[in-house]
Protein backbone atom coordinates (compact mmCIF):
# COMPACT_ATOMS: atom_id res chain seq x y z
CA UNK A 1 0.00 0.00 0.00
CA UNK A 2 1.17 3.68 -0.48
CA UNK A 3 -0.21 7.34 -0.59
CA UNK A 4 -0.67 9.22 -3.87
CA UNK A 5 -0.42 13.04 -3.03
CA UNK A 6 -0.74 16.24 -4.32
CA UNK A 7 -1.12 19.94 -3.57
CA UNK A 8 -1.80 23.32 -4.83
CA UNK A 9 -3.21 26.59 -5.02
CA UNK A 10 -4.46 29.08 -7.09
CA UNK A 11 -5.46 32.97 -6.81
CA UNK A 12 -8.32 34.12 -6.17
CA UNK A 13 -9.95 36.51 -9.16
CA UNK A 14 -10.48 39.35 -6.65
CA UNK A 15 -6.73 39.19 -5.60
CA UNK A 16 -5.96 39.13 -8.98
CA UNK A 17 -8.17 42.43 -9.76
CA UNK A 18 -6.67 44.14 -7.47
CA UNK A 19 -2.96 43.31 -7.92
CA UNK A 20 -2.67 40.97 -4.91
CA UNK A 21 -1.05 37.96 -4.17
CA UNK A 22 -2.33 34.09 -3.20
CA UNK A 23 -2.86 34.18 0.57
CA UNK A 24 -2.80 30.35 1.10
CA UNK A 25 -0.80 28.03 1.25
CA UNK A 26 -0.79 24.05 1.36
CA UNK A 27 1.70 20.88 0.83
CA UNK A 28 0.57 17.03 0.95
CA UNK A 29 3.55 14.91 1.26
CA UNK A 30 4.63 11.18 2.76
CA UNK A 31 7.39 10.99 5.18
CA UNK A 32 9.06 7.91 6.59
CA UNK A 33 9.15 7.15 10.60
CA UNK A 34 11.42 3.90 10.95
CA UNK A 35 10.28 2.47 7.86
CA UNK A 36 6.89 3.22 8.20
CA UNK A 37 5.30 6.08 5.76
CA UNK A 38 3.29 8.60 7.39
CA UNK A 39 0.94 10.86 5.49
CA UNK A 40 1.13 14.65 6.48
CA UNK A 41 -1.28 17.61 4.44
CA UNK A 42 -1.34 21.21 5.93
CA UNK A 43 -3.43 23.90 4.47
CA UNK A 44 -3.60 27.45 6.24
CA UNK A 45 -5.44 30.47 4.51
CA UNK A 46 -3.58 33.95 5.75
CA UNK A 47 -6.77 36.31 6.77
CA UNK A 48 -7.10 39.08 4.34
CA UNK A 49 -7.49 41.70 7.37
CA UNK A 50 -4.18 40.77 8.52
CA UNK A 51 -1.24 43.12 6.96
CA UNK A 52 0.94 39.97 7.04
CA UNK A 53 -1.34 37.11 6.33
CA UNK A 54 0.49 35.35 3.45
CA UNK A 55 3.74 35.21 5.86
CA UNK A 56 1.72 34.06 8.47
CA UNK A 57 0.34 31.18 6.01
CA UNK A 58 3.40 30.30 4.54
CA UNK A 59 5.40 30.13 8.01
CA UNK A 60 2.35 28.05 9.32
CA UNK A 61 2.69 25.38 6.41
CA UNK A 62 6.33 25.49 6.29
CA UNK A 63 7.07 25.15 10.35
CA UNK A 64 4.78 22.44 10.19
CA UNK A 65 6.63 20.06 7.80
CA UNK A 66 9.75 20.85 9.45
CA UNK A 67 8.24 19.92 12.98
CA UNK A 68 7.05 16.67 10.78
CA UNK A 69 10.23 15.99 9.63
CA UNK A 70 11.98 16.20 12.95
CA UNK A 71 9.47 14.03 14.67
CA UNK A 72 10.02 11.38 12.15
CA UNK A 73 13.84 10.66 13.65
CA UNK A 74 12.05 9.18 16.94
CA UNK A 75 12.15 5.50 17.33
CA UNK A 76 8.58 5.79 18.31
CA UNK A 77 5.96 8.54 18.01
CA UNK A 78 2.15 7.63 19.05
CA UNK A 79 -0.75 9.60 17.00
CA UNK A 80 -2.50 11.67 19.44
CA UNK A 81 -3.49 14.77 20.39
CA UNK A 82 0.08 16.02 21.96
CA UNK A 83 1.22 15.98 18.06
CA UNK A 84 -1.57 18.37 17.18
CA UNK A 85 -0.24 20.44 20.36
CA UNK A 86 3.10 20.55 19.43
CA UNK A 87 2.75 21.20 15.78
CA UNK A 88 0.44 24.38 16.65
CA UNK A 89 2.97 25.76 19.57
CA UNK A 90 5.63 25.07 17.24
CA UNK A 91 3.81 27.41 14.36
CA UNK A 92 3.01 29.73 17.27
CA UNK A 93 6.34 30.20 18.35
CA UNK A 94 7.71 30.47 14.50
CA UNK A 95 4.75 33.34 14.06
CA UNK A 96 5.76 34.72 17.10
CA UNK A 97 9.71 35.46 16.09
CA UNK A 98 8.84 36.88 12.72
CA UNK A 99 6.69 39.32 14.55
CA UNK A 100 9.32 40.50 17.06
CA UNK A 101 12.02 40.63 14.35
CA UNK A 102 9.31 42.59 11.93
CA UNK A 103 8.29 44.56 15.07
CA UNK A 104 4.82 43.87 14.91
CA UNK A 105 2.21 41.94 16.72
CA UNK A 106 1.48 38.40 16.12
CA UNK A 107 -2.07 39.32 14.93
CA UNK A 108 -0.93 41.08 11.82
CA UNK A 109 -0.13 37.18 10.86
CA UNK A 110 -3.23 35.72 11.36
CA UNK A 111 -3.98 32.62 9.50
CA UNK A 112 -6.21 29.83 9.83
CA UNK A 113 -4.43 26.22 9.92
CA UNK A 114 -5.77 22.93 8.90
CA UNK A 115 -3.59 19.21 9.45
CA UNK A 116 -4.04 15.63 8.70
CA UNK A 117 -1.41 13.37 9.93
CA UNK A 118 -2.09 9.34 8.73
CA UNK A 119 -0.04 6.25 9.99
CA UNK A 120 -0.96 2.69 10.03
CA UNK A 121 -2.69 2.86 13.73
CA UNK A 122 -5.40 5.65 12.31
CA UNK A 123 -5.78 9.15 11.53
CA UNK A 124 -5.02 12.46 13.50
CA UNK A 125 -6.67 15.34 12.19
CA UNK A 126 -7.05 19.61 14.08
CA UNK A 127 -8.23 22.64 12.90
CA UNK A 128 -8.75 26.30 13.58
CA UNK A 129 -10.33 28.47 11.67
CA UNK A 130 -12.54 27.80 8.58
CA UNK A 131 -12.04 25.38 5.34
CA UNK A 132 -12.73 21.83 5.88
CA UNK A 133 -11.15 18.02 5.97
CA UNK A 134 -12.96 15.99 4.08
CA UNK A 135 -12.53 11.65 5.07
CA UNK A 136 -12.96 9.05 2.31
CA UNK A 137 -13.30 5.07 3.92
CA UNK A 138 -15.84 2.40 3.93
CA UNK A 139 -18.96 4.72 4.82
CA UNK A 140 -18.18 7.18 2.04
CA UNK A 141 -17.20 11.02 2.37
CA UNK A 142 -17.34 12.34 5.88
CA UNK A 143 -16.36 16.10 7.28
CA UNK A 144 -14.39 15.31 9.62
CA UNK A 145 -14.41 18.64 11.58
CA UNK A 146 -17.50 21.66 11.34
CA UNK A 147 -15.44 24.99 9.99
CA UNK A 148 -14.75 27.26 12.48
CA UNK A 149 -17.79 30.47 12.00
CA UNK A 150 -17.86 34.08 14.04
CA UNK A 151 -20.43 35.77 14.79
CA UNK A 152 -20.23 37.76 11.94
CA UNK A 153 -20.49 36.74 8.08
CA UNK A 154 -16.50 35.67 7.04
CA UNK A 155 -15.73 35.77 10.67
CA UNK A 156 -13.24 32.88 11.70
CA UNK A 157 -11.16 31.89 14.15
CA UNK A 158 -7.24 32.57 13.64
CA UNK A 159 -4.10 30.53 14.72
CA UNK A 160 -2.38 33.81 16.16
CA UNK A 161 -5.74 34.44 18.59
CA UNK A 162 -4.88 34.20 22.41
CA UNK A 163 -7.04 31.23 23.09
CA UNK A 164 -5.54 29.36 19.51
CA UNK A 165 -4.45 26.48 21.43
CA UNK A 166 -7.99 25.78 23.76
CA UNK A 167 -10.48 26.13 20.61
CA UNK A 168 -7.96 23.80 18.44
CA UNK A 169 -10.05 21.22 17.15
CA UNK A 170 -8.77 17.94 17.13
CA UNK A 171 -10.06 14.39 16.07
CA UNK A 172 -8.87 10.80 16.09
CA UNK A 173 -10.36 8.16 13.22
CA UNK A 174 -8.83 4.32 13.16
CA UNK A 175 -7.59 2.89 10.27
CA UNK A 176 -9.96 2.85 7.31
CA UNK A 177 -9.45 6.28 5.91
CA UNK A 178 -8.54 5.19 2.45
CA UNK A 179 -8.89 9.47 0.74
CA UNK A 180 -8.20 12.68 2.40
CA UNK A 181 -9.13 15.95 0.58
CA UNK A 182 -8.14 19.42 2.73
CA UNK A 183 -8.97 22.83 1.15
CA UNK A 184 -9.10 26.61 2.63
CA UNK A 185 -12.66 28.71 2.88
CA UNK A 186 -12.21 29.41 -0.87
CA UNK A 187 -13.45 26.25 -1.91
CA UNK A 188 -15.97 25.15 0.72
CA UNK A 189 -19.32 26.12 -0.76
CA UNK A 190 -18.23 24.26 -3.85
CA UNK A 191 -16.78 21.59 -2.06
CA UNK A 192 -19.52 21.22 0.81
CA UNK A 193 -23.38 20.88 1.25
CA UNK A 194 -23.74 24.02 3.37
CA UNK A 195 -26.86 23.16 4.44
CA UNK A 196 -26.09 19.50 5.52
CA UNK A 197 -22.96 20.29 6.57
CA UNK A 198 -21.91 17.32 4.63
CA UNK A 199 -18.90 17.19 1.71
CA UNK A 200 -20.61 17.35 -1.71
CA UNK A 201 -19.74 14.04 -3.70
CA UNK A 202 -19.54 15.60 -7.20
CA UNK A 203 -16.60 17.61 -6.44
CA UNK A 204 -14.41 14.48 -5.30
CA UNK A 205 -15.08 11.89 -6.94
CA UNK A 206 -13.30 12.64 -10.08
CA UNK A 207 -10.09 14.06 -8.12
CA UNK A 208 -10.06 10.96 -5.80
CA UNK A 209 -10.58 8.41 -9.33
CA UNK A 210 -7.65 10.72 -10.76
CA UNK A 211 -5.61 10.08 -8.24
CA UNK A 212 -6.00 6.02 -8.24
CA UNK A 213 -5.05 6.01 -11.38
CA UNK A 214 -1.90 8.18 -11.62
CA UNK A 215 0.99 6.26 -13.15
CA UNK A 216 4.64 6.70 -13.50
CA UNK A 217 4.42 9.22 -16.79
CA UNK A 218 1.39 11.40 -15.15
CA UNK A 219 2.62 11.74 -11.42
CA UNK A 220 4.65 14.84 -12.32
CA UNK A 221 1.93 16.43 -14.02
CA UNK A 222 -0.78 16.01 -11.27
CA UNK A 223 0.52 19.14 -8.99
CA UNK A 224 0.15 21.47 -12.69
CA UNK A 225 -3.00 19.25 -13.63
CA UNK A 226 -4.24 20.33 -9.91
CA UNK A 227 -3.96 23.86 -10.13
CA UNK A 228 -5.11 24.85 -13.47
CA UNK A 229 -8.62 22.54 -12.12
CA UNK A 230 -8.63 25.23 -9.28
CA UNK A 231 -7.87 28.01 -11.56
CA UNK A 232 -10.36 27.07 -14.17
CA UNK A 233 -13.45 28.97 -14.92
CA UNK A 234 -15.76 26.49 -13.59
CA UNK A 235 -14.46 27.31 -10.32
CA UNK A 236 -13.51 31.18 -10.42
CA UNK A 237 -17.73 31.48 -11.78
CA UNK A 238 -18.41 30.13 -8.41
CA UNK A 239 -15.71 31.73 -6.00
CA UNK A 240 -13.31 35.05 -5.98
CA UNK A 241 -11.55 34.01 -3.16
CA UNK A 242 -7.97 32.22 -2.56
CA UNK A 243 -7.99 28.37 -3.55
CA UNK A 244 -5.86 25.65 -2.01
CA UNK A 245 -6.11 22.12 -1.93
CA UNK A 246 -4.12 19.33 -1.12
CA UNK A 247 -5.37 15.53 -1.66
CA UNK A 248 -4.25 12.49 -0.86
CA UNK A 249 -5.30 8.53 -1.68
CA UNK A 250 -4.27 4.94 -0.64
CA UNK A 251 -3.57 2.72 -3.14
CA UNK A 252 -3.22 -0.89 -2.56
Amino acid sequence: MNWECASAVSIGTAHTERGGRCEDRCSSQVFDQAGAPWLAMFVSDGAGSAECGEQGADIAVRTANETVSQLMQLAELPLDESLALQIVNDIRQAISQAADQSQRPARDYACTFLGALTSATGTLVFQIGDGGIVLGGQNGLELAIEPMKGLYENETAFLTQNDAVEILAVRIFPTGVKSIAMFSDGLQRLALDMAKGEPHGPFFEPIFRKMQALTDESRPMIGSALESFLGSSRINDRTDDDKSLAIAVLRV
